[in-house]
């Protein structure tokens, strides 16, 4: 059982502490107070518990607190203690929303259960909000998603500096989300309006960055038939975002540096100079500032560009993170591939918990989609399901034959027991009957003989 948190309220200081005994006992946590405004106080819609209140109490009798918690939250579970003659306004109070109501003397463990069955439904409410949070903050943009503290430091660092047009190096593994944190330092500052531009050094051959960054006049080059405005002319009034840094030539780390410098840019076959109103924000996977990592990367181009350093987390240094991530990006994919949202098994649980993330952000949103589409991690690393023998056909033909045979070997381990099929398939009953029949599945067949 998860921690819970109640919240008592009684007037009689006798009952209040004999009740608190009994919840303490029964493993919650409790505060207890004797008054509805005292209550009141300690009340907003981010409370992770359970109200348990007396109805007679003088002032504000416990129908009233109940009515302002449900203006607070209508979510947070209240739980009446009345007395024989207070039922009748307890089974009113049920149907406008109270999670239940005990008449006096009640059994300890009735007062236990119905304190610990609140509690789970506040948690998966309060989960469920922080998902959908989530999932609205991914939509606006890709947001950073995650409630721990290292990204809650971070998300407030990029708040701080995201309007003050200073130059940002950010350092982060693989798949880390540095390109999300560079798009919210844009989005959050006055540049939002101008272009947000991203170029990776290290995917372009280094006889094309320079054309890339720096723009060309017609007749600069063989083949420059046409004036090219460069990414950094482009990004004036935005924001230039330079992801791998690491792999920029050294002879184009020259320019760069006087770029910064002198916030001008001339292009490839003219002298004209262009001033440009420039912000850089700069990624790299290497420690930029150990010499043995820099290699052959300007010192002074490092200097230059560290003004303001983030550090993105890894994905296994903020595991608290992983299940709502998990969660944010398989609602996603069920949306992008047309299918339902698994439940979540106790094999991807245990994945989630145990796989070390190399590959980080990236690697947990892929493993959503493979979930999604009914890749079970069962006993293997995700995504090593043998596609080789599916067949021919078109792609939706052989997805069909690969769900049927995962929906028969599933049914085959738990001997035709639905439940268990279900579970580890993570689909929904009514989904799972419906691909049965669509795929001419015959339940029985696997039932142990």
């Amino acid at each position: 059982m998860s921690e819970v948190n109640v919240l008592l309220v009684d007037d009689d200081r006798d009952l209040l502490k004999a009740t608190r005994q009994t919840l303490e006992l029964g493993g919650f946590t409790v505060t207890a107070v004797s008054s509805a405004l005292e209550a009141l106080a300690l009340l907003d819609p981010r409370f992770p518990g359970v109200v348990v209140t007396d109805i007679r109490m003088p002032l504000i009798d416990g129908l009233e607190l109940f009515d302002r918690i449900r203006r607070i939250d209508p979510d947070i579970p209240v739980i009446l203690m009345t007395g024989h003659g207070d039922i009748p306004m307890a089974v009113k109070a049920i149907r406008d929303g109270a999670y239940d109501f005990l008449p006096k003397p009640f059994p300890t463990d009735r007062l236990v259960q119905g304190v610990m069955h609140a509690g789970e439904k506040r948690r998966l409410v309060l989960e469920n909000r922080a998902l959908r949070d989530a999932a609205e903050e991914a939509r606006d943009g890709g947001l950073l998603i995650g409630q721990t503290p290292a990204m809650e430091r971070l998300r407030e660092t990029i708040r701080q500096i995201a309007d003050t047009d200073v130059d940002v190096l950010m350092t982060g593994e693989t798949g880390s989300g540095k390109e999300v944190v560079a798009t919210l330092l844009h989005r959050w500052s006055r540049r939002a309006k101008g272009h947000f531009v991203a170029l990776n050094c290290g995917a372009l051959p280094e006889q094309v960055i320079e054309s890339e960054l720096f723009g060309h006049e017609p007749g600069a080059f063989t083949g420059a038939q046409k004036k090219r405005v460069g990414r950094i002319e482009h990004s004036s009034g935005g924001t230039l975002f330079l992801d791998e840094i690491e792999s920029m030539a050294p002879a184009t780390q020259v320019q760069m540096l006087r770029v910064l410098e002198m916030r001008e840019v001339t292009p490839l076959g003219t002298n004209e100079v262009r001033p440009v109103d420039l912000r850089v924000v700069a990624a790299t996977k290497v420690d930029l500032g150990d010499p043995r990592s820099r290699g052959d990367f300007r010192e002074d181009l490092y200097y230059r560009l560290n003004v303001v350093t983030l550090s993105i987390p890894p994905l296994r240094e903020r595991r608290d993170d992983i299940p709502l991530l998990f969660s944010t990006f398989a609602v996603r994919a069920a949306s992008r591939f047309k299918r339902d949202v698994p439940v979540m098994t106790d094999a991807v649980r245990r994945y989630l918990a145990e796989h070390d993330w190399p590959g980080n952000v990236r690697e947990l949103t892929h493993f959503a989609e493979r979930t999604v589409l009914g890749f079970s991690p069962e006993g293997t690393s995700p995504g090593t399901l043998d596609v080789s023998d599916t067949g021919a056909g078109t792609l939706p033909q052989r997805m069909d034959r690969i769900e049927a045979e995962l929906i028969r070997t599933a049914l085959r381990e738990a001997e035709g027991d639905v439940q268990r099929t279900i579970e580890a398939l993570g689909i929904p009953r009514k989904t799972f009957y419906d691909k049965l029949q669509r795929y001419g599945i015959v339940r029985s067949d696997f039932a142990r003989k």
